[in-house]
């Protein structure tokens, strides 16, 4: 056998078996930080499918051995040991721990002194040092449990002893000193516990124990469990009652001549009741001889084991015994009793089995076969095929092996399955938490959204009155200045009326001003682009004021053309309405017959100044700058002044800035 390797793949079931994550107690068998929430409530579902399926951990009370107890400690880290000689060498593939149960009143039942470290030492007769094929820290925690502990090994693996080395103790529960205790201990070849009532020795240390605590009572095939299938029809076990000092013989015909080395008998399943109706040892006769025999006769008998069941300790729920293999077709159980397990003094004493197993090569040879008993029974209470029909009082009658591994398995999945619904939860509370700030984001984003719409509405509405009033004041200043032009064009034309050739100049011009004024309509329709007005603010604004001011002398400068020509589109043209509207008022208003405009741009600042040497302001507008000049400069965005010199006359002056918040204007 490969040492190294069998404790390798050992150790790599142990882990995966393992309730608990190395080095904490209460830790999940596995993260399932990487599992999505289907994945979880997936893994929740097979479990729920699969624990149906397995047997419960049903716990018997009131017959039977508790197992092997050491003495105690004051120490953890004391070492003892407890082997057993297989007496010839097996293989053997596993090897299975059934703990000592303590029945607390707050919590339940839990294991009481297994230990929190040990290894697993096999060997053979050759080998008397052994090899490791299984060691468990105390990070693997094993504990708490109640159900068995399975530690598979590889197959064919050769040994003639198998020790289990308790490394650290932990505290039995009735007085807190550290110790060890172990109920069962089977190790299997295929499915035959080849330790059942082999020879066991303790390491020196190791307390004897009591009647109800010796070291052998670790392969006596007593379990703390009933068996308790998950499926399987339910049958009530044959019991007869005989006589005071009279036997029962119950015989099995297998069939044919068959090799046969074990017998399980499993007891009446007691129905419950608190308190029970009878004592648990009910049915179970204090001595109980097997026969053998080829012959129907039992003339060539052969007794296969005996039984005196002399306490409690000596029963089981499962009597489980092993004997030498002999060659038999009938199976004769044989069971007497004394007055003491009579119902009463001068009654009958009950005598039965839920079920009895004869095994040939491991395989139960007595399943579904005919029995039948002696004395006949007059009145035949139960049915005889009960005892072999392979179902108990719970269900199906289960090989041991597979009984023991799945309650094993269930106490694996159901220590996994609250680990796995509180990461779950978790994961609930997480996407509630979350789907919380995503209502709230929602609420805080609708209002956003309630919000923006209000105030995209609300500036559409002030764009919206911007835009009617700068068409009105585009109206105003444009058509207004151009219809002033042509009505003086046209009293210049009725002057020369007489003149044709003057006259002609006059109705062009008119006719050009009239196209003109139908272009500065459109664009102030569609408010889209001045540039098709636009050829140089010198020649523009010349051109302006010679059709509007056509009998002033006008002086006009424009400097920094290169700032101006950059200003954009719009504020060029408000700019040219905004003189344009200076120069219908100084014709309308003031008299003058001169005229001077000054127009400068920079970097920063674009200036414009128109002065005339009229009647000056008077009435309401001395006070102020006129209302039409102050609404064309507020939708520049422009500061204005208008001053009247002590010589006479009236100076408007203009400041517009280039840049507003870094932008060009």
């Amino acid at each position: 056998m490969n040492g190294p390797n069998a404790t390798l793949n050992a150790l790599a079931f142990l882990f995966w078996l393992l309730p608990f994550e190395p080095g904490v107690a209460d830790s999940p068998p596995r993260d399932f930080s990487d599992f999505t929430p289907s994945q979880l409530k997936r893994r929740l579902v097979e479990i729920d499918e699969a624990v149906v399926k397995l047997p419960t951990l049903s716990l018997s009370g009131g017959v039977g051995p508790i197992g092997f107890r050491s003495m105690s400690f004051e120490n953890a880290k004391t070492r003892i040991w407890a082997q057993i000689d297989l007496e010839e060498e097996h293989s053997i593939d596993q090897i299975v721990l059934v703990p000592t149960i303590w029945r607390d009143a707050k919590t339940g039942f839990v294991a009481d002194g297994f230990p929190r470290e040990f290894e697993v030492i096999v060997g053979t007769d050759r080998d008397s040092s052994g090899v490791v094929v299984a060691r468990i820290d105390d990070k693997s925690s094993l504990l708490p449990r109640i159900a068995p502990v399975i530690i598979d090994l590889p197959h064919r693996t050769k040994a003639s002893w198998v020790r289990v080395v308790a490394l650290t103790l932990s505290r039995r529960i009735w007085d807190g000193n550290f110790n060890l205790q172990l109920s069962e201990i089977l190790v299997f070849s295929g499915e035959e516990n080849v330790a059942l009532h082999k020879q066991v020795s303790v390491s020196d240390d190791a307390h004897k124990g009591s009647k109800s605590l010796q070291k052998d009572f670790l392969v006596d095939g007593s379990l703390p469990y009933l068996m308790d299938a998950a499926k399987g029809k339910k049958s009530i076990a044959f019991v007869s009652y005989v006589e005071v000092g009279k036997q029962l013989e119950l015989t099995i015909d297998l069939g044919k001549v068959l090799p046969v080395d074990r017998i399980h008998l499993h007891g009446p399943d007691l129905s419950d009741t608190v308190p029970q109706s009878v004592s648990s040892d009910y049915g179970i006769p204090r001595h109980i001889q097997i026969l053998g025999a080829s012959q129907e006769d039992f003339s060539d008998a052969v007794t296969l084991c005996e039984m005196n069941l002399e306490s409690v300790y000596d029963i089981a729920p499962i009597i489980m015994k092993r004997f030498p293999v002999v060659d038999c077709r009938y199976v004769r159980i044989v069971g007497s009793d004394s007055a003491r397990n009579a119902i009463d003094q001068n009654s009958e004493s009950p005598n039965g089995y839920a079920e009895i197993e004869v095994f040939s090569e491991g395989v139960n040879v007595a399943f579904e076969k005919p029995v039948t008993i002696t004395p006949p029974q007059t009145t035949q209470r139960r049915h005889l095929s009960a005892l072999t029909d392979g179902f108990n009082f719970y269900g199906e009658i289960l090989p041991i092996r597979g009984w023991l591994e799945g309650l094993a398995e269930r106490h694996d999945l159901e220590t996994q399955r609250p680990f796995i619904a509180r990461e779950l939860n978790q994961r609930y509370e997480q996407q509630a938490a979350n789907l919380e700030r995503m209502t709230w984001l929602a609420v805080i984003l609708a209002v956003g959204i309630g919000f923006t719409v209000l105030l995209s509405r609300m500036v559409q509405m002030r764009q919206l009155n911007e835009i009617k009033r700068r068409f009105a004041a585009d109206l105003h200043d444009e058509l207004g200045a151009n219809l002033h032009t042509i009505g003086l064009l046209s009293d210049l034309a009725d002057d020369v009326k007489e003149s044709p050739e003057d006259l002609s100049t006059f109705l062009q011009r008119i006719r050009g001003l009239t196209e003109r004024t139908g272009v500065a309509m459109r664009h102030c329709t569609d408010m889209q682009n001045s540039s098709e007005l636009y050829a140089g603010f010198q020649t523009d604004m010349y051109r302006t004021a010679e059709r509007i001011a056509v009998n002033l002398e006008h002086d006009l400068l424009v400097t920094g053309e290169p700032h101006l020509n950059r200003l954009k589109p719009q504020t060029r043209f408000d700019l040219f309405l905004f003189y344009k509207e200076c120069l219908v008022n100084i014709c309308r208003h003031s008299g003058a017959t001169q005229l001077v405009t000054r127009l400068a741009g920079s970097e920063k600042e674009v200036n414009l100044t128109v002065s005339d040497n009229g009647i000056g302001l008077s009435g309401s507008t001395a006070k102020g700058v006129p209302p039409s000049l102050r609404r064309r400069a507020k939708l520049l965005g422009a500061k204005i002044s208008v001053d009247c010199p002590t010589e006479g006359g009236t100076c408007i002056q203009l400041s517009l800035r280039s840049r507003r918040w870094g932008f060009r204007r």
